[in-house]
């Protein structure tokens, strides 16, 4: 029998034979660090040359775009003509340190695009995101043409990935982003053969899954982040997911990424900004008082495929991870926002010693997280602040993930609607700055 104080050192070894040294796993997280021209910055490379420091098995990056017409926030880096090539060498390079892992993930955020960005981001039908609280463009339906586009995009992002030394990838299906919108019949209405039918939902999905193969070979770790569900009532549900998962495990990939959620519903970052008594709110409870978000549905999946499953969202004890390990629901235990404020602590899981296993922890900030009750002022309804407070509290990580690459601790003090406001004011900034393509 496995030592529990031990799971969490082994290697693992992925369908295409390439060996993980354990089972912990820097999650992506979109840094918005990029130059003006969408490249890796110095701010990069201070960020990952300290995160590295943790010796987890596998680190992948934040959302690399492959359009640089369409971004999710100015600061992504992108891929598309813009050169950079010498940054991601040195990005991959500090990654790949100690026999460590460093995938790049690839993603489009289709029509979760600010509208300061592009005024008609693309998307599977002309639905634009319900909530004005995001600022994003106006939708426009995709043509054929687009989608073969989209495609050819994506494989040229995973080339060069692999050419300037990521060793994986990660395809984003989740999240509200574009092949999470593809999959999701609220924001997918087209009449072809890429809308209806979940098959025909999933198709593009797939097809890029099966484009990556057979350009990178057998042996290139191909990996997917897939929604359970976007916990919207109408939306891609459980049941569906669970179909595309026992499709991708025949398409051969390496890893799921098991997540959840939109910025409509945060329930990848453990927000509910649902209305109390929905059904995702009473979902959300029950898996959090197991500490991870999504290891339910991984328990309900892991009798139906074969390949590697990730769950992210919500560890943070090392019993926690261990006892998922063990229980066979996953095989790698994904870790992002205690990267943000304190991104020199997360390795201790892997080195506390098997007497530890109980007690050792990362530090938790969550629960002591919220926007004061008056920020808004008098007469805000519920849905306004339960939004706005969602925002403020991604924006809060986003700025001390920004205080890490600029060498500085973290601001524990700083409040969830200064944090709101600060962000919006930095955003701007970055986006006065961007180049437009």
């Amino acid at each position: 029998m496995v030592d529990e104080g031990f799971v969490l050192n082994q290697a693992l070894r992925l369908p295409c034979g390439v060996v993980l040294k354990n089972r912990m796993v820097k999650a992506a997280m979109s840094e918005g660090l990029a130059d003006a021209n969408n490249c890796v910055s110095d701010a990069h490379l201070n960020l990952y040359k300290r995160w590295a420091t943790n010796d987890y098995g596998l680190m992948i990056s934040g959302n690399v775009q492959i359009d640089r017409r369409f971004l999710e926030r100015p600061g992504n880096i992108a891929i598309d003509g813009n050169g950079g090539f010498q940054g991601l060498k040195q990005l991959a390079a500090l990654g790949t340190q100690n026999q460590a892992h460093f995938w790049m993930q690839i993603n489009h955020p289709g029509r979760q695009t600010p509208a300061g960005i592009h005024a008609e981001p693309l998307a599977p039908s002309a639905i634009p995101l319900p909530l004005k609280a995001a600022d994003c463009g106006d939708a426009r339906a995709m043509t054929k043409a687009d989608i073969a586009d989209v495609i050819k995009r994506f494989v040229h992002v995973a080339e060069i990935a692999r050419e300037t030394g990521f060793s994986g990838v990660q395809i984003h299906a989740a999240h509200g982003y574009l092949l999470s919108n593809f999959l999701s019949p609220l924001a997918n209405k087209r009449d072809d053969e890429y809308g209806g039918s979940l098959a025909n939902r999933a198709r593009l999905l797939l097809e890029v899954v099966a484009a990556m193969r057979a350009a990178l070979g057998a042996a290139f770790p191909i990996s997917v982040k897939l929604n359970s569900a976007d916990f919207q009532r109408g939306g891609f549900c459980e049941e569906e997911s669970m179909q595309v998962v026992q499709w991708l495990s025949a398409a051969g990939i390496d890893l799921l990424e098991i997540s959840g959620g939109s910025y409509e519903q945060m329930s990848m970052v453990g927000v509910d900004s649902s209305e109390p008594s929905s059904a995702s709110s009473q979902k959300l409870a029950s898996t959090v008082a197991r500490e991870a978000y999504f290891l339910t549905f991984a328990e309900k999946v892991r009798p139906l495929v074969n390949m590697p499953l990730m769950i992210t969202g919500g560890f943070r004890g090392k019993k926690g991870m261990s006892d998922a390990l063990l229980s066979g629901a996953c095989e790698l235990i994904g870790v992002g926002r205690p990267f943000c404020y304190a991104p020199d602590d997360c390795g201790a899981i892997l080195t506390s010693a098997t007497t530890e296993r109980f007690s050792a922890a990362l530090p938790s900030i969550e629960h002591d997280l919220a926007m004061a009750s008056d920020a808004l002022g008098d007469g805000v309804d519920e849905q306004t602040f339960k939004t706005a407070e969602s925002f403020g509290l991604l924006a809060w990580y986003c700025l001390q993930l920004m205080r890490v690459a600029k060498g500085e601790g973290a601001d524990m003090g700083l409040g969830v609607y200064d944090a709101l406001l600060e962000y919006k004011a930095s955003e701007a900034a970055a986006l006065a700055a961007w180049r437009r393509p």
